[in-house]
């Protein structure tokens, strides 16, 4: 069974935060072809990079089946849902 519309913005939301971190973190250590980063610092990026693209195939996956199960184009979805994700007063 899809995911509901709420669900997939949870989702979404769960996609940019990783998303978010892993900027987080090359803004904090540098570019990682730039500097010299610690393992520690490798490890932690590769750690974060690893969780944003789990969470974005994880979201790109439902919102597939949650277009082919509605009867939706699937880019009307993804649309829909990144905007009520990234747009907090139009969610609650």
């Amino acid at each position: 069974m899809a995911q509901t519309f709420d669900e997939l913005v949870t989702m979404q939301r769960t996609s940019d935060g990783a998303h978010a971190k892993v900027q987080q973190l090359q803004v904090d250590n540098g570019r990682i072809t730039a500097n010299e980063w610690t393992e520690d610092q490798h490890t932690a990026w590769r750690t974060a990079w690893k969780a944003w693209v789990d969470a974005a195939g994880d979201i790109q996956a439902a919102v597939s089946e949650h277009a082919r199960e509605q009867g939706i184009a699937r880019n009307k979805v993804e649309e829909d849902v990144k905007k009520a994700a990234r747009h907090t007063d139009l969610t609650g």
